[in-house]
């Protein structure tokens, strides 16, 4: 493969709300540099970017997938990301490793909630950024809402360096403000703007437009600002420094517009992306720290840095095994050699390396800085986790993903399915961080949590047509639990007499409740021998087990309090065992007396939704037994802090999407458990002893 400068490199994600027409404009891209002999389509075979089964069936992309070209001898790695709330995880993995961004905003959609959410991890890697107005052949197509938008939002400064000629239909064409010349398109066409004389509908429009684009790029430092007011222009070397400047440190964000499936003004993009958006060279060091002491430490690409790179993808390919996607940020990581795992703390052999075009895996001999590349079969290596130069160990920063939110039980079909899935869910989770696999220990169920019902559905399409897993699913069952309010002293005595030796033990206990949490405690308070110590663990033992099977609805009993006062004994007839049941026997005799209860647990959750849907949000986790904590105002949205029973919120994701427009958000976690309503309690245990009757 041709060897490329440092300063002819770069790494662009395209980034945006779900359903903008990211694939499309990364499909144009390559179509336009000959990548591609035809342009993709989303949902087709024909697309390079969205190259899975399941996203051609379901025509969006699931996972962020990587492609190369080669425009104006400069090479633009293009990492292509999801844009739904169910497939959203890629993206912040993607921001590590890329030096500037293309957002793509519809132009009859305008700015949407993805797009918000994106922009400010962007804003916390300082990356630069363009903006790409698309679908300006749509007829609701309108740029103006969407520049006041953007301005309102995220108080940056949008300039247009485009603007387009006609809009829905009759937009065939785009005038460039910068070197105000015009280019029209041939619909479906190459690609390839035809420069010729402005239309006079455009050229008073055009001179409005550059004067405030000149403007706003003079405004950028003080030296430019100076020779603007003097002169009342700038030189065409001033305007292009200026602009460069300006978008490198996120004063301005240059809008250039177009329509992807028109194949319209993708040229343009590519030349501002090469032009102003930085190398591997010109983006800000990168921050890492050193493996022995935790001081923190600057990589860099030409600086003659250590060896350093982050993994910031796994794919787990039927052909090829376990593909492991990373990007170097210093020195080489060359194939055939090892490379240490600081994050692991192992070395790592490394066989053939590749750059990715799509599914297709181009070898190269080595993974030069400031390039993107993938090697094969990493046995420990996981997504997050750093090379480094074994003599020079650093470790980058994790990687943060969104957490899970939604949960189901998985249940093997067969006992070939069982037997087979904790490989197959392990390859899984290993290609996808925000799946989460755990097994229950209160329940005993197996359980997967993804970020929505779509991310679930797709784990296990996935899981049945890659490793042959089949299961069934159920809501997880709530972990309820019983404890009781009241006190009480009973005995329990077990006596049997037979042919031969009978079984004989005596207990009196008292039962009396704890706060909650704390458990369970035993307190032997038997004196002068009425029961032998080597009898007193047997009776513990019963009334532990008598609680880990429920009395009144077969869950297990929480926070009591039993003390072991007096009994009796047979010198012939008494034994551990008899002890035991006796223990047992008092324990549910005497429970009934002590007003048993269910207690349910608690979800602490936190939910981020704009601020005209608070009302709605509220007086939804009201009617859903939610104690409201706290709520945190923001800029445009609020944080709604909110404790809520889990029987209450198994779906809260699709609940959350509907209640927003897919513009809410949330996380929640186990907090402590409550007792349950009375009036919900009855039907929770005669549901739990039925269920408990059909399995015995």
């Amino acid at each position: 493969m041709k060897q490329y400068k440092l300063q002819d490199i770069r790494n662009i994600g395209i980034v945006g709300h779900g359903g903008s027409g990211k694939t499309s404009l990364a499909e144009s891209m390559l179509f336009l540099t000959g990548v591609s002999d035809r342009l993709g389509k989303v949902g087709d075979a024909s697309s390079v970017m969205d190259n899975d089964p399941d996203e051609i069936k379901r025509g969006h992309s699931l996972s962020s997938s990587l492609a190369y070209c080669e425009f104006n001898s400069t090479k633009i790695n293009l990492i292509d990301t999801p844009g739904s709330s169910n497939f959203i995880s890629d993206t912040p993995a993607v921001l590590r490793v890329v030096d500037g961004l293309v957002f793509v905003v519809s132009a009859p959609e305008g700015l949407q909630f993805y797009t918000e959410k994106i922009w400010k991890w962007a804003d916390e890697w300082e990356l630069p950024r363009i903006i790409f107005l698309n679908k300006m052949d749509h007829e609701r197509a309108n740029a103006g809402p969407v520049i006041d938008a953007i301005k309102t939002k995220f108080k940056k400064t949008p300039v247009f360096i485009h603007l387009p000629q006609g809009t829905g239909e009759n937009f065939s064409g785009i005038v460039d403000l910068i070197e105000n010349k015009y280019f029209s398109y041939n619909k479906g066409g190459d690609g390839k703007g035809k420069q010729g004389e402005v239309p006079a509908e455009v050229s008073e429009e055009m001179e409005i437009s550059h004067a405030e684009l000149m403007e706003a790029v003079a405004e950028v430092d003080d030296e430019l600002i100076e020779k603007y007011l003097e002169s009342g222009e700038l030189t065409e070397e001033e305007f292009s420094r200026g602009l460069k400047e300006g978008i490198e440190n996120g004063q301005l964000i240059p809008v250039l517009c177009g329509s992807a499936l028109q194949n319209i003004g993708t040229d343009l993009l590519l030349e501002a992306a090469v032009k102003y958006l930085p190398s591997p060279e010109n983006r800000v060091p990168v921050t890492a720290r050193k493996a022995d002491d935790d001081s923190e430490i600057k990589r860099s690409a030409g600086g003659g840095d250590p060896t350093s790179a982050l993994v910031f993808k796994t794919v787990a390919d039927p052909y090829a095994g376990k593909l492991t996607l990373f990007r170097t940020f210093s020195g080489a990581i060359k194939g055939d050699s090892s490379i240490y795992n600081t994050t692991q703390g192992v070395s790592e052999r490394v066989g053939q390396l590749y750059m990715l075009q799509g599914k297709k895996q181009v070898p190269v001999a080595e993974v030069p800085e400031g390039e993107i590349g993938t090697v094969a079969k990493l046995k420990q290596t996981v997504t997050g986790d750093t090379f480094s130069d074994s003599d020079e160990k650093v470790i980058f920063n994790p990687i943060q993903f969104p957490l899970p939110v939604f949960s189901r039980a998985l249940l093997p079909k067969t006992r070939a399915d069982e037997e087979k899935i904790s490989q197959a869910l392990q390859r899984l989770t290993e290609e996808d961080p925000t799946l989460k696999v755990e097994r229950n220990s209160q329940t005993g169920e197996l359980l997967i949590s993804g970020l929505g019902q779509v991310h679930f559905d797709v784990s296990l399409e996935k899981l049945k047509a890659r490793f042959g897993v089949e299961v069934d699913v159920k809501a997880p069952q709530i972990p309820y639990r019983e404890a009781i309010k009241g006190t009480t002293k009973v005995q329990g005595k077990y006596k049997k007499q037979t042919g031969g030796k009978g079984q004989f033990g005596d207990t009196w206990i008292e039962i009396s409740p704890l706060k909650r949490g704390e458990g369970f405690v035993f307190e032997n308070k038997i004196v002068g021998g009425a029961i032998p110590k080597t009898y007193i663990p047997a009776v513990e033992k019963g009334i532990q087990e008598a609680m880990a099977g429920g009395i009144i609805a077969h869950y297990p009993m929480v926070d009591v309090k039993v003390s072991l006062y007096d009994g009796s004994y047979h010198n012939v007839d008494s034994s551990e065992m008899a002890f035991k049941i006796a223990g047992s026997l008092g324990f549910k005799k005497g429970v009934p007396d002590c007003r048993p209860i269910l207690i349910e647990p608690i979800m602490n959750m936190e939910i981020v939704v704009p601020n005209d849907q608070v009302g709605d949000v509220m007086g939804d986790l009201n009617a859903k037994r939610g104690k409201i904590q706290g709520i945190d105002p923001g800029e445009d949205t609020q944080t709604i802090r909110a404790h809520v029973p889990m029987a209450e919120v198994l779906n809260y994701a699709a609940d959350i999407t509907s209640l927003t427009g897919g513009r809410g958000m949330f996380v929640m976690e186990f907090d402590h458990y409550e007792d349950v309503p009375d009036h919900l309690m009855k039907k929770i245990i005669d549901e739990a002893n039925q269920n408990f009757e059909e399995k015995h």
